[in-house]
């Protein structure tokens, strides 16, 4: 048995496999059992178990919670005000630049006469 690690390209999911070789005596030729264990959380680096019944009975049995959608919103809300204050600061920025070139034309204008 080898634990190997796949990654699906379309996903980009990296799945964590229970990979266990054997010989098929029909077909005169090596085969292989594989098995999910799990994928990786790309946060944490984690293994996250992947079980169809467990995800059936938690969905099934538990509301979804209230608190991730509110928590998104605030993100949300904060990206927002951080992408308005990143555009006043390139506006006050393209200014100063606009300044600092009319005072080089100014003195170039001034060292060439």
């Amino acid at each position: 048995m080898a634990i190997i690690k796949q990654t699906n390209k379309k996903t980009g999911i990296t799945y964590v496999i229970d990979s266990e070789s054997y010989w098929d005596k029909e077909k005169q030729q090596p085969r292989s059992r594989r098995k999910i264990i799990g994928k990786i959380d790309p946060v944490t680096g984690e293994v996250v178990p992947t079980n169809r019944h467990q995800k059936r009975k938690s969905s099934a049995t538990e509301p979804a919670p209230v608190s991730a959608s509110v928590n998104m919103d605030d993100e949300a809300h904060a990206d927002r005000a951080r992408i308005r204050e990143l555009e006043k600061q390139v506006s006050k920025l393209q200014k100063q630049k606009e300044a600092l070139l009319k005072e080089l034309d100014s003195l170039t204008a001034k060292y060439r006469d």
